[in-house]
Order: C-alpha cells, then sequence, then structure tokens
C-alpha cells in the first residue's frame, strides 16, 4: 500500500496492521562526528534527494512554512527548519525523553532520567519502530534525517551528546504536552526507593514552593453565536516560554497545518488547518493510578508480590545510566529496577512498595499526534481519536461545518466505582485492576451544545458549556477530579449571554483585564481597615493605600498603581484582619524600598525581557525590557504572566505565562491571528529573537499568512533545506 493510501483517515487504514521495516529507513550505523561537515555518500546523496523535494519560505516574521511533495517531505522540512530556529531545545527534549539529561548535566540529574528509563525503553521502541505502520515509519526517517542533515550542514552547531538522530526516538516523545505523564512520579520517592548510597533521601517530597497554575485558556464559539455565522476558536497555551516552535506545513498528501509545534516534534501540537482547529489544555483527570504491592520475600531471596490467592513473580531489570563528572567525562551507575502487572515500582510506603500505572502506548500517540493535524470535520477528529492515545489533554474543538466541542482525554481505564484511585488501591486485590478503557462515547464532553460555546481553563468539565455541560452526577467519582478556578469563572462571565462575537471581540475575552479574585479579597481588607478605631496609627499610615484599593476596578493595565499595590499585598497572608492589614503594611515598604514610592504604575515592575538564548533566562534590572500589563492567572487573568522577583532583580519578569495565541474563524476562507512570546528564533542575532515582544506584552495579534497569496509582499528568503 502507497504512502498516500496508508495516510488516509479510514479506520482500518489507521489502526491497520504493521508491515516490515520501511526500504531505505535509517539503519543503526556509525553515526556522523559531531560538526561533521558531510557523511557517507549514500546517505548524504539520500538526504540531497529528499531536500529538492522541499522548499522552506520565512515570512517577514521569521515563520517558517514548509512545502513538501510527500508528508515525510514536510517532515523532513519543518524539522530542519526547527533545528535552524533553536537546536538547542530540540536536543534537550531528546536528552529529557531518551532518559540521557544527565549525560549533559551531571549526575544530580540522573534520577529525572532513571524515572524516564522506568516506562521507556530504547530496545522496546525500536521493536515498535520497526512494528509500526510504514507511512508512520516513513515519517519517523525522514524526521531523523532532516535533524542529521542539519547536523551535516552546519559544522558550528556542536551537540551537547546526541551527534545523531535515529527514527526510533521520535517515539520516545510523541505527545506534545509540556508536562507528561511520568513528571507526576515524585523524583524525591524515587530516589529514596532506589538510591542505596549515603546521600540517599527520604520518602517525603520535600515542600515546594507555591507554583503558578499550569495549563491553558481555550475557547471555541458556535456559528449561531458569531456576528458573521462562522465558528471561532481561541488558542492560548500557558507553557514554560519558548517551548515551542510556530511555523506552517504543507504537502501533496493534504497536510495544511499551522500552529505551534514543540521543539523535536514533527506534528503541530496547536494549531489548525483549513477546516479543523484544535486547542489542547492542561487535564486534572485521574488516568495515572498507584498500586501498593505487598512484597514476598522467598527464602533464596527472590521477591514475589500477592496477586488474589497466587504470588507472582516482582520482574527486575537493570538499567545502567551515564552521567557528566566534573571534569567533562562520562561515568555511569546501574540500577536494578522492579515491576509488577501494574507497573514500575517508584517508592515505598511502609512496608509495601508502590506500582505506577500510566499511559504508554507512543506508536498510536504519535499518529494520534499527526493525524489529527489531517482532519477535515468533527467526524474525522474523533475517528482519529478513537485510537485513545490522549492521556493529557483536554481539547477545544471547531471546524467549518459549524462544529464545536470540549474534549476530555481520551485515554481513561475503567475502574471499579468502590475504591479511591486518588490514592494508592491494594495491588493484591484483582478487583482494583484496570478494566480496558472507556468508550468516546462514555467521557464528558460537550459537543454541539445549545448555549453555543464550549471552553477550559484547566478546570473541570462540569462548567464547560454554562448550563449544557455533562453532569458529574451521571459519571462515576474518580471522573469528579479538578475544580473550577478563577479563570474559569471570569470566560462564563464574558460568555454568557452573547450571539455577535467576532474574531476582535473573541480576541478582547482572551485579554479581558478583570482580576475576580480581587473583587472579593480586596472589600476584605478594606472591612479590616474600617474596623480599626479612629486615630488608630495603622488606620492613618493605610488610609491613602486604601483609599486607592477602594476606588480600583479590578483590572489590569500598565499605568494601573492599585494593580501594583494589590499584588504586592495579595502576595503576604490573608487569612485574619490583623494579617490583612499587616500585608498592606508590608506591601507599602516593600515597594518603598524597591521603587521609591507605593504608587508605582504595575508596567514598571512587570517587564519581559529576553536577554540570551539560553534554557534557563537571566534577567537583569539594567538591561531593556518592557512592560507587561496582564498579571498571573491566579488573580483571574486570562493573558498569563505570573511575574516575579529573579535573582538580583526588583522588577518582576516570567519565565511561563502566554506563549503562541491565536484567534482563528473558519469558513469558506481561513483567518487567523497569532503571536507568540519574543520571537521565533532562539539565535540572539537573528532579527526574529524579539520582533514580537511587543505585540506579545499590548495583546495585538498579527495576521496569519496561510494562503499562499497571502504570503506576497511579506517573504523574507525561499530556500531549500542545505541551502
Amino acid at each position: 500500500m502507497d504512502h498516500t493510501q496508508n495516510n488516509g483517515l479510514s479506520r482500518r487504514r489507521i489502526l491497520g496492521g504493521a508491515a516490515g521495516v520501511a526500504a531505505g529507513a535509517v539503519v543503526s550505523a556509525a553515526g556522523l562526528p559531531a560538526g561533521a561537515a558531510s557523511a557517507a555518500p549514500p546517505e548524504h546523496a539520500r538526504w540531497n534527494q529528499q531536500a529538492a523535494h522541499v522548499s522552506i519560505t520565512r515570512d517577514d516574521w521569521g515563520i517558517a512554512h514548509v512545502v513538501g511533495k510527500t508528508d515525510a517531505h514536510a517532515v523532513f522540512g519543518m524539522i530542519y527548519a526547527q533545528a535552524e530556529d533553536d537546536f538547542n531545545r530540540i536536543e534537550r527534549n531528546y536528552l529529557v525523553s531518551l532518559g540521557r539529561l544527565a549525560e549533559a548535566e551531571g549526575e544530580t540529574a540522573i534520577w529525572q532520567d532513571l524515572r524516564q528509563r522506568l516506562f521507556i525503553d530504547p530496545e522496546v521502541l525500536k521493536v515498535l519502530y520497526a512494528r509500526s505502520p510504514g507511512w508512520l515509519r516513513k515519517l519517523m526517517d525522514a524526521w531523523a534525517d532532516g535533524l542529521n542533515y542539519f547536523l551535516a550542514t552546519h559544522p558550528e552547531v556542536r551537540p551537547r551528546v546526541i551527534t545523531r538522530f535515529e527514527p526510533w526516538m521520535a517515539l520516545s516523545f510523541s505527545e506534545g504536552s509540556i508536562g507528561g505523564d511520568i513528571e507526576r512520579v515524585s523524583l524525591a520517592q524515587l530516589r529514596a526507593f532506589y538510591d542505596d548510597s549515603a546521600l540517599a533521601m527520604t520518602s517525603e517530597e520535600p515542600e515546594a514552593p507555591l507554583r503558578e497554575p499550569s495549563g491553558s485558556n481555550g475557547i471555541a464559539i458556535a456559528p449561531s453565536h458569531t456576528r458573521d455565522g462562522r465558528a471561532l476558536l481561541l488558542i492560548n497555551p500557558h507553557t514554560s516560554f519558548y517551548f515551542r516552535s510556530e511555523l506552517h506545513m504543507t504537502s501533496d498528501e493534504g497536510l495544511n497545518a499551522y500552529g505551534a509545534s514543540t521543539w523535536g516534534q514533527f506534528f503541530i501540537y496547536q494549531g489548525f488547518n483549513e477546516n479543523v482547529g484544535w486547542m489542547h489544555t492542561s487535564a486534572p483527570v485521574d488516568n495515572i493510578d498507584e498500586f501498593a504491592e505487598t512484597i514476598v520475600t522467598g527464602a533464596d531471596g527472590s521477591l514475589h508480590y500477592r496477586y488474589g490467592n497466587e504470588l507472582r513473580p516482582v520482574t527486575t531489570k537493570t538499567i545502567t545510566l551515564s552521567y557528566r563528572t566534573d571534569d567533562g567525562e562520562q561515568a555511569q551507575r546501574t540500577f536494578t529496577t522492579y515491576a509488577t502487572h501494574h507497573g514500575p515500582i517508584v517508592r515505598q510506603a511502609s512496608d509495601q512498595w508502590i506500582a505506577c500505572a500510566l499511559m504508554n502506548k507512543p506508536v498510536e500517540a504519535l499518529q494520534q499526534s499527526f493525524l489529527r493535524t489531517k482532519a477535515r470535520d468533527y467526524a474525522e477528529y474523533m475517528e482519529v481519536a478513537s485510537l485513545k492515545a490522549n492521556s493529557s489533554n483536554s481539547t477545544l474543538f471547531a471546524d467549518s461545518k459549524g462544529n464545536i466541542a470540549f474534549l476530555l482525554p481520551q485515554f481513561m481505564p475503567v475502574r471499579d466505582n468502590r475504591f479511591n484511585y486518588r490514592q494508592a488501591v491494594d495491588g493484591s486485590d484483582p478487583a482494583t485492576d484496570w478494566q480496558g478503557l472507556h468508550s468516546l462515547e462514555s467521557i464528558p464532553q460537550a459537543v454541539n451544545p445549545q448555549n453555543g460555546w464550549a471552553y477550559n481553563t484547566n478546570n473541570w468539565p462540569w462548567t464547560a458549556a454554562g448550563a449544557d455541560s455533562p453532569n458529574p452526577a451521571d459519571y462515576p467519582a474518580y471522573w469528579n477530579t479538578g475544580s473550577e478556578n478563577e479563570r474559569g469563572r471570569h470566560v462564563i462571565k464574558l460568555m454568557t449571554g452573547r450571539d455577535d462575537f467576532t474574531p476582535q471581540a473573541l480576541r478582547d475575552v482572551a485579554f479581558s483585564p478583570y482580576l475576580g479574585a480581587f473583587a472579593e479579597l480586596i472589600p476584605q481588607l478594606v472591612a479590616a481597615w474600617e474596623k480599626l478605631p479612629a486615630g488608630d496609627q495603622q488606620k492613618a499610615r493605610l488610609a491613602g493605600p486604601i483609599t486607592l484599593l477602594r476606588g480600583w476596578d479590578y483590572r489590569w493595565a500598565a499605568d494601573s498603581t492599585a494593580t501594583s499595590l494589590a499584588i504586592f499585598w495579595a502576595a503576604g497572608s490573608r487569612s485574619t484582619d490583623a494579617q490583612r492589614l499587616a500585608s498592606l503594611d508590608d506591601a507599602v515598604n516593600r515597594l518603598t524600598e524597591d521603587f521609591g514610592s507605593w504608587r508605582v504604575p504595575w508596567g514598571e515592575i512587570n517587564r519581559f525581557q529576553r536577554n540570551d538564548g539560553e534554557i534557563t533566562q537571566t534577567f537583569d534590572d539594567a538591561k531593556p525590557s518592557i512592560p507587561v500589563p496582564f498579571t498571573s492567572g491566579t488573580w483571574g487573568s486570562l493573558a498569563t504572566y505570573p511575574g516575579s522577583r529573579r535573582p538580583g532583580t526588583k522588577r518582576f519578569y516570567a519565565t511561563s505565562g502566554n506563549t503562541f495565541v491565536a484567534v482563528v474563524e473558519f469558513g469558506p476562507r481561513l483567518r487567523a491571528w497569532a503571536v507568540r512570546e519574543g520571537g521565533n528564533s532562539g539565535n540572539p542575532d537573528s532579527p526574529h529573537f524579539k520582533d514580537q515582544a511587543e505585540r506579545y506584552a499590548s495583546g495585538n495579534l498579527r495576521p496569519v499568512y496561510f494562503y499562499p497569496d497571502d504570503l506576497k509582499g511579506h517573504i523574507e528568503r525561499r530556500y531549500k533545506p542545505g541551502k
């Protein structure tokens, strides 16, 4: 069966059996030396042949529009373009996904590597690659070829560890979420179990500092609720900055996807094609479980675990990890790891070992991630979703036929509702085992709700479509996770009772400045101040700040001094009246100490700065920066920028929050507007390193050049890979 047929969207073709290893697949040969200028002639000739079928056009924002003859050619070109923009981030993502980060960053990363390797085995991935559908192997081959061709033609780029990419490696990083399921496993508890050195940590997780709620905003609006009768979609992920690349990839095989692609992956993770748009939000669903195993040691030292009326042998595996020493050499540590049929052992609780079960379907996940970008309507999108290999993403969906939907992750185990799966369940009781996966129809969702809109802000699904949301009483208790959040309440207020949305109106929703949390908190502070007796020194001292906050409209703005005072105040304790007032005193003092006055415009404090191309940014108050008016999502801001002091700074800078933001209008001709944090290049010498910073901070989305005629007059250069 040829490539075009295999890459169709019929269920038989998507889920069909694997063939033999694809002709021309990259084999495990000796890799290129780091920085080599050329490869073995047959391999280089093949790369040149692939490059001849690819065109890359850079628009005036530096965004790559990649055109390939086939999907594989488009993959070859898009990953080459990604490497041009930021090879460093591509390599680091695969150091993490392959469990090889310690080879670059030293022994402190070895526990992260061990956690990864408990679930991701390179030898297993090689077998899965060989058994994958032929069309998918072609894409993985093209992915590896594109990266290796980039390294061969850019000898100045020196990888830290990975000097050659193999096709099977793509299976280690097959779903574009910023935080994979594996990251829910505690590193401290993992180390406490597996570290037999004198440095072994306790089994208790160290207390973590207050963290910004992670995730994203997504809104889909049906034609019935738009002025022009066209479906609208808001794409607003909140991630670590510079975590994804913005690009456009097309082919003669029906691929035409635009949006944000996680560095190193060959599919558009958040985005749209001409007919369909998809926005992913991190879902607070319970689909990762722990099983408490009762371990029995035999007289010969063998390990077994109880399961029903039997004893089963514990599976053991030896994992050897390399790490970079202080002198730059490589050393190794070897671990004996353990697993039951529930999953690998990740910690100990009292006298029981805890096994972790989570989704581990790399082939299906990679298929679903790529194929959904070619869906042409809701039916085709859900056909791809039947692979059930999305475990962490809720989805806001819209298409040109007017369909909208809110969808929860499709990987959801069926479980016995008698047990509380939010804690470790008894692994010796067969009744606690997973009983297959939920059907798509049995998962809470909102498809074409009568209210005409659906949204998600990483909150629970029970308010996703207002009054037309799914009812928690209709589902097992393990669905009822998460909660409402301030962003969710904000969206509902903005969407309810309105049927005249335009792209600009949706953009205005995305940057609505109202901070609902302060509308509740500030009156409590004012009431505490009013209770102070007349003549009280604190009452007199705080009269000015209270007057400012009492008159505030609870909306952020760059010139708002009330925003600054409220956010500094809210960083303190607020449980009692005395604490509320003491925190206001502290806020006034800190603002005065750092900025010379407690009346400081928020934009003077909250700044965007990009100084270098490092993954961990360094900030400096003495260097140029620009004001950012929006705030942390904690307070209800939909546009999210969780700024804070950084080492050596008084001003606030963020390293996460709004990233790629897009408003999409579907119709006879698609229209879209977008912006991303800073710029699309990771090279500080590029004009596109921070050319979008002003637009990002002001929410001034730029038109997307989706069609060839959109690009006219906006072309910076056009070339073929390697040229």
